[in-house]
């Protein structure tokens, strides 16, 4: 049996967010026994976490479980879907990194947990938050995987609000509690693209 490459897209993106979901598990699991010290949830936070949700994994799980918006679908090629591919691994292998990095220190939220410690290897050593870094890269690669712009538009859409509403008070909290060791970190790191941004 031949795969269309829009099929081939939509079975790399579904490989793509078990892996995703594979590799945080266990962490995820494990952060739950560590102590909180200090919490900056808020609504704001709750806001983009739900926007990356919906445009990283509800629109296009809708999508490529019924095709819905069909009426937004383009021609699928080949090549896309290659460059989809590699986009999407790199961004696993960047998203597996910063949770072997950050060990007990990781949280889906901001949190600084007990014994916290400021991480400065791995991806940590370039930019300072390399997990934004993988969720660019898994909306790009989504882009290129499935031929729709709506739901192309979508992982993007989820990232940036996500990225904008959150890093800002992120580093305002780390500052904070790590002070001008943070400062430092930050003088010779970028935010998300290593030399650049």
């Amino acid at each position: 049996m031949i795969v269309s490459a829009a099929g081939a897209g939509e079975i790399i993106w579904v490989l793509g967010v078990v892996t995703w979901y594979v590799i945080r598990y266990p962490f995820a699991r494990r952060a739950k026994r560590l102590r909180v010290v200090r919490d900056q949830r808020s609504h704001i936070e709750t806001i983009g976490l739900a926007a990356a949700l919906l445009g990283l994994a509800v629109v296009p799980g809708i999508y490529v479980a019924t095709g819905i918006p069909r009426v937004a679908d383009y021609p699928a090629h080949a090549w896309a879907v290659g460059v989809g591919t590699i986009l999407f691994l790199a961004a696993m292998w960047i998203f597996r990194r910063t949770h072997k990095e950050l060990g007990k220190n990781w949280s889906i939220t901001l949190e600084i947990r007990e014994k916290h410690q400021l991480v400065c290897s791995g991806p940590y050593a370039l930019i300072r938050h390399p997990m934004y870094t993988s969720f660019l890269l898994m909306g790009l690669g989504q882009a290129f995987l499935l031929s729709n712009w709506v739901v192309g538009l979508a992982g993007l859409l989820g990232f940036a609000t996500l990225y904008f509403l959150r890093v800002d008070k992120e580093e305002r909290m780390m500052l904070k509690y790590f002070g001008p060791e943070y400062r430092a970190y930050m003088d010779r790191t970028k935010r998300i693209i290593p030399y650049l941004y």
